[in-house]
């Protein structure tokens, strides 16, 4: 198994770091040839209109949505934004891979950082929001697996993952786990 890193900008080299954790080897996604020697991809944090803007400038977003249509994506906080259906905001171009609304830099400013326990299938983990997106509203196809003050945090649609913060920025590889597992079970429905 090979999982893309989308690596033009923001926090991609943990990714890659808990990738190694997992024992999963991983590759640094930057143009669409990288992208299809890839079982899986991320998308990481970092600032939403840049890596809107680098997705454009280096041809990918006909190929992450052609990608997508059979093999998992995992989105963390401007990932998440990146994946969304819509960002209520023009400078982002918005990929539809999960059928959420959102608004960029909702949980604050990046002052306004914090971090929290969360909870997903009875499993407690340390979560860290910087500058995270906030879904205001969610489609039929979208499932929550965890919410912090009744506001969904990281949701899945089908094969593809999205968290409002950032699970790189700890030592726990849970919510990396449940990625991999995605793309585990696209192999057996392939």
């Amino acid at each position: 198994m090979t999982v893309g890193v989308l690596s033009l900008q923001g926090a991609f080299s943990l990714h890659h770091d808990m990738l190694r954790l997992n024992n999963v080897t991983s590759l640094s996604v930057r143009d669409p040839d990288e992208l299809m020697k890839c079982d899986g991809l991320i998308i990481p944090g970092g600032e939403s209109s840049v890596l809107s803007k680098l997705i454009m400038k280096n041809n990918l977003i006909d190929a992450i949505k052609a990608f997508s249509e059979s093999k998992p994506v995992f989105g963390t906080c401007a990932g998440m934004i990146i994946m969304s259906k819509n960002t209520n905001d023009k400078k982002v171009c918005s990929l539809n891979l999960i059928d959420i609304d959102l608004n960029r830099n909702a949980w604050g400013r990046q002052i306004d950082s914090f971090n929290t326990n969360l909870t997903i299938f009875d499993y407690s983990f340390n979560a860290i929001f910087i500058r995270a997106p906030k879904i205001n509203s969610i489609g039929d196809s979208v499932k929550v697996l965890s919410e912090y003050k009744g506001n969904p945090v990281l949701v899945s649609s089908g094969i593809h993952l999205a968290s409002s913060f950032h699970p790189e920025l700890t030592n726990d590889p849970f919510v990396h786990n449940l990625f991999i597992d995605n793309i585990l079970h696209s192999y057996e429905s392939a």
